[in-house]
């Protein structure tokens, strides 16, 4: 069973689209690799067809917890306050958002259909109309048409139907599979959006290049 989809798979998964909306959600996630929540919210303000540039804001929120008595930061297995001792029954929570913007660059064919669907549609504000759930929906239907078996997660090995993530998955490995280099890695970090290069790493494991050069390097020069 496989563990990604190749860019021929996600040529299919477009192909299966029952309408222009859902070939533009397929190719949005495909051809930019960006997450389902980025998509979703995209709104024609931020598309730039004289730059050929798409700018996603990405919105994270995180609890943190604090001493009620020094207002010092707790971790979640913190009994007592590490700066003032005093013993924790219930932490402070607070909830900070963090929003970041991340301008990428558009194909020309996927901004056409960007320009043609928004034409059609005379649409303000978002562009695509639909919530998480519904995207979810349209990906699992348009892999089913189009005869894509289920994907295998290489790291838990559980079994997963095609969702919007794996496009993700697939316009990484994608990337590493043309470069590999040191440079090509940052960049694809920074297209995703991830702050820790590891995340961005095990793509590399994914595509199975790495691995496999190594172990060619292994026998290279042994002889039969």
């Amino acid at each position: 069973m496989k563990a990604y989809l190749e860019i021929e798979e996600t040529k299919k998964l477009e192909g299966a689209a029952v309408c222009l909306r859902d070939k533009l959600l397929i190719r949005i996630l495909s051809h930019l690799g960006c997450r389902i929540s980025e998509a979703l919210a995209l709104k024609i303000e931020d598309i730039d067809f004289e730059a050929g540039t798409v700018t996603f804001q990405h919105f994270k929120s995180r609890l943190k917890l604090f001493c009620p008595k020094c207002g010092a930061k707790l971790g979640k297995s913190h009994n007592f306050c590490p700066v003032c001792g005093y013993s924790i029954e219930k932490a402070v929570t607070k909830e900070k958002e963090h929003r970041r913007l991340r301008t990428l660059p558009v194909d020309s064919d996927t901004l056409e259909i960007l320009a043609d669907f928004i034409r059609r549609d005379k649409t303000k504000g978002l562009i695509l109309r639909i919530n998480r759930h519904r995207g979810w929906q349209i990906i699992k239907e348009c892999a089913d048409r189009a005869g894509l078996g289920k994907l295998v997660n290489p790291e838990t090995g559980r079994i997963h139907n095609v969702s919007p993530h794996r496009l993700r998955d697939a316009f990484a490995v994608h990337a590493v599979k043309l470069d590999d280099s040191g440079d090509g890695l940052r960049l694809l970090q920074e297209h995703l959006g991830h702050q820790s290069f590891n995340t961005t790493a095990k793509y590399r494991k994914v595509a199975g290049e790495e691995h496999k050069e190594w172990y060619k390097r292994l026998w290279k020069g042994e002889k039969s």
